[in-house]
């Protein structure tokens, strides 16, 4: 493929980057890891982009033992040549100018991921050093730079027959909270732009652990995703659904599988760009995916007997995994940071092109297209059977009303953002949380053994379960889709912190992970909005004479046990349950905001999250069985 287009000219500028380390969080979402991590997404955005103008077939980053990452790739290499307009070489451009990149060129990339030029030259300014070698031409050209102040000229390195570019940047730790990076973060991203991109390599290396590394390589491309994303369900038919399309210069591709479990996972791409928010490419497949699967119901008779039955776009979504990925010349994203689509005709496009796709296969795949009918059939039964019996627990329950649960001990505060509530294990524990609490902003919500497994329950089920009504019920939220009427509403919650306390053995262990799946799979707004803590007892009381100490790890412990390598007798005690500790003991050291420790619950990989939690708690046996194999060796306490 010629690639004469691609010169010193192509480059385009709008001016300025001051902006960029006066305020990073409007260029790259945050100052925090997310921000920080971000930085490597901009720069392999750039190698991506290579790759979707048929130049770039490998892309390697390295994080080195300094926290610098180095990304490589085999594209064409950024331009080197003198910019007429501009009075400097094209790599000097490129890397401290804002809005300047092959972007603003139709001819260089029809399509693009990277921040619109704004991306690599906001790595530079937000990184105390980088380093861009390029090998372009048959040489090899070397530019440093300092907070994104160029340090040396364009250098000439030597002769190679190479092509390509490497940016190697250092984090500026004046700008952000951290500067560690974390492997497993970056390594997600990488599998996403693997699936989404069939064919490349992607390599990834943390030489800060030895022999730490993966490479992701999937020429099965979205059907490849799909597999992964459904490695611990059971699918109801044995290959993923896949089709693309080109429409109006939009390239459209879905793959989608249903499996036999009740959550739905839609994932939401644009020119490689995780669209955590969705956007029009999502509303025009649900659109036709609820159009497209109703008229195949209607006109088969499905429904049969049951001809009031109202099917819902969110029953024909239970059990079904989905990668939408669009590609388009001029994305329109809401915010920086790219979380949602918004250019308004790709609704149009992707609604008629999954009508068009999905239709001719469920005409040409009858048994297939019966499963799918019977699955969302039965979720619409099951649904129906829901709101009934959420109506019943309200009229039993008060939850219509303002009503609270009876074992609820409420706090005075009704400001959400100054008050929490504690999900507390069993009555004793909730006995001593009562009376070790501060009443004026701490509420108290025992919980009688361990919930339903929503993992493997129905909506109708779960919605009946007394422990999750009673939940329901306390936070105030509402329960089921947002998109109902009466569904879940973040805004109306009543405590700005939920925070799960239960024992520190392996019972309160299960019902915290039964805690979790219930709140990630019904209840994930509150995980996405911040509000869910884990509360952190400690292990130990450590006792030498008069002196007591409280350690909340087995390091801590031995850290502990060395201070006082001088004392003798030094006791110590594990706490297995909350019960034994007195009110005032369980107040000092996980409850009083001045003294205990909370663990923030983060949604960072919405995919990985899916998976541990279908592994951990979903009906297959043997991932779970493998999972307690693989990690066995790592348990230093098990209570039986």
């Amino acid at each position: 493929m010629a690639d004469q287009q691609y010169t010193a000219d192509s480059i385009k500028t709008l001016k300025g980057l001051d902006a960029v380390r006066k305020r990073p969080a409007m260029y790259i979402g945050s100052t925090g890891s997310p921000g920080l991590h971000h930085l490597v997404y901009e720069v392999v955005d750039n190698s991506i982009d290579e790759a979707l103008a048929g130049y770039c077939t490998r892309v390697d980053v390295v994080i080195h033992a300094d926290n610098s990452v180095s990304v490589t790739d085999d594209g064409r290499g950024i331009p080197v040549g003198y910019h007429a307009e501009e009075k400097m070489c094209a790599l000097q451009l490129v890397l401290t100018t804002l809005h300047a990149g092959g972007k603003f060129d139709n001819s260089s990339y029809k399509v693009s991921g990277g921040l619109h030029g704004v991306g690599v030259s906001c790595v530079n300014a937000l990184s105390v050093e980088m380093t861009a070698e390029v090998r372009r031409d048959g040489k090899i050209y070397s530019m440093a730079f300092n907070r994104g102040v160029p340090v040396t000229e364009l250098q000439t390195l030597g002769d190679t027959e190479k092509r390509g570019t490497r940016i190697t940047f250092k984090p500026d730790p004046d700008v952000f909270e951290t500067t560690e990076y974390s492997f497993d973060i970056l390594s997600k991203r990488l599998r996403e732009l693997a699936f989404l991109n069939k064919g490349i390599i992607i390599k990834i290396v943390d030489e800060r652990v030895e022999g730490k590394q993966h490479e992701f390589c999937y020429p099965g491309g979205l059907s490849s995703f799909i597999t992964y994303l459904d490695e611990n369900k059971t699918p109801l038919h044995p290959s993923p659904i896949c089709f693309s399309q080109l429409k109006d210069g939009v390239e459209v591709e879905i793959a989608m599988q249903y499996n036999d479990s009740y959550n739905e996972n839609i994932f939401s791409f644009a020119n490689n760009i995780n669209t955590v928010d969705g956007g029009t490419h999502l509303s025009g497949f649900k659109t036709a995916l609820t159009r497209t699967v109703n008229s195949y119901i209607d006109s088969n008779n499905i429904i049969k007997n049951n001809n009031k039955l109202e099917i819902k776009g969110e029953d024909l979504r239970e059990g079904l995994t989905a990668v939408i990925s669009v590609k388009l010349p001029n994305p329109q994203f809401e915010g920086q940071t790219k979380a949602k689509l918004g250019n308004s005709d790709i609704a149009g496009i992707v609604n008629t092109s999954v009508g068009e796709m999905l239709g001719a296969f469920l005409a040409e795949n009858p048994a297939i297209a019966k499963k799918i009918a019977d699955k969302c059939v039965n979720s619409a039964i099951a649904r129906e059977a829901a709101r009934k019996a959420r109506m019943l627990a309200r009229r039993k329950n008060g939850m219509e009303s303002a009503g609270l649960p009876d074992k609820l001990a409420d706090c005075q505060e009704r400001d959400p953002a100054k008050s929490e509530i504690f999900l507390v294990e069993g009555d004793s524990a909730g006995g001593s949380a009562k009376m070790g609490r501060d009443r004026t902003f701490q509420a108290i919500l025992p919980l009688k053994g361990k919930i339903l497994n929503v993992e493997k329950a129905r909506i109708d089920k779960i919605i009946s379960h007394e422990e999750i009504q009673v939940m329901v019920q306390a936070f105030g939220t509402g329960f089921g889709s947002v998109e109902d009427e009466d569904g879940f509403n973040i805004d109306k919650l009543r405590y700005g912190k939920i925070i799960i306390m239960t024992d520190a053995d392996v019972d309160g262990a299960h019902i915290r992970t039964l805690l979790l799946t219930f709140l990630f799979r019904h209840m994930p707004g509150l995980v996405e909005n911040g509000n869910v803590y884990i509360a952190q007892p400690p292990l130990y009381k450590l006792k030498a004479g008069k002196e007591e100490r409280y350690v909340y790890s087995d390091n801590e412990k031995e850290t502990a046990l060395q201070s006082w390598s001088e004392k003798k007798n030094v006791v110590i005690q594990r706490y297995k349950g909350l019960g034994e500790m007195n009110p005032d003991q369980l107040a000092e050291t996980t409850m009083n905001p001045d003294t205990r420790t909370l663990l923030q619950v983060k949604l960072e990989d919405s995919i990985e999250a899916d998976r541990i939690f279908t592994m951990l708690m979903g009906e297959e046996v043997e991932p779970r069985r493998k999972f307690i194999e693989d990690n066995a060796e790592k348990v230093k306490f098990l209570d039986v």
